[in-house]
């Protein structure tokens, strides 16, 4: 099984953008600024679009809460490898 959400990047063309990609139906895309991944978001859509405009919301909350989670995560394995040091 995959998982239900991917970070991805494509740093050799845009450097300042990061990805969430949500992996499950309604597949989509959250295109966002590096530094601030909740400014200038946009999305892209793989399946289509819900109508349901709670709905997405409650998905593009899912995706900010993921990316969050991985921001805190990576912190904490970096400074545990700076500890070490």
């Amino acid at each position: 099984m995959l998982p239900k959400f991917l970070i991805a990047d494509n740093s050799q063309e845009f450097p300042e953008k990061i990805y969430v990609v949500h992996n499950e139906p309604p597949r989509f895309i959250v295109e966002s600024d590096i530094e601030d991944f909740y400014s200038n978001q946009h999305i892209h859509w793989i399946d289509d679009k819900p109508d349901d405009e709670d709905y997405i919301e409650g998905l593009i909350e899912e995706a900010d809460d993921f990316i969050e989670a991985e921001f805190d995560s990576q912190e904490d394995l970096f400074d545990d490898e700076i500890g070490m040091n």
